[in-house]
């Protein structure tokens, strides 16, 4: 089966209610998340560069505040991944498979 790629066919499903639904999801999710990640890498790399007491205390041997953080962002970074995962499968891709299927019958 054929599917045809022209513009009026991607235009003619973005117009859909249900791609409008899936774009509100995306965002609502997306955008937050966004933000929350980029105020905690700000706020890391704010007290690297102002607060580097603070950031050098020791918490035991050579592990300090500073390396702590910064594993942490890699943690925040795979746990935010992880949890997109969960919600694309849970929230997005229903959506989308059934917009496919519907256009892929045409």
């Amino acid at each position: 089966m054929t599917v045809q790629h022209d513009s009026s066919v991607y235009e003619r499903i973005q117009a859909g209610e249900r791609f409008q639904e899936l774009r509100r999801r995306y965002r609502s999710w997306a955008f937050p998340m966004t933000v929350a990640f980029l105020v905690w890498y700000l706020l890391y790399v704010l007290l690297s560069g102002f607060a580097r007491d603070f950031m050098g205390t020791t918490l035991f041997g050579h592990f300090n505040v500073a390396l702590l953080f910064g594993i942490l962002q890699f943690v925040s970074t795979f746990l935010i991944a992880w949890l997109y995962s969960r919600h694309a499968a849970a929230k997005l891709d229903p959506i989308a498979d059934e917009l496919r299927a519907e256009e892929e019958d045409k």
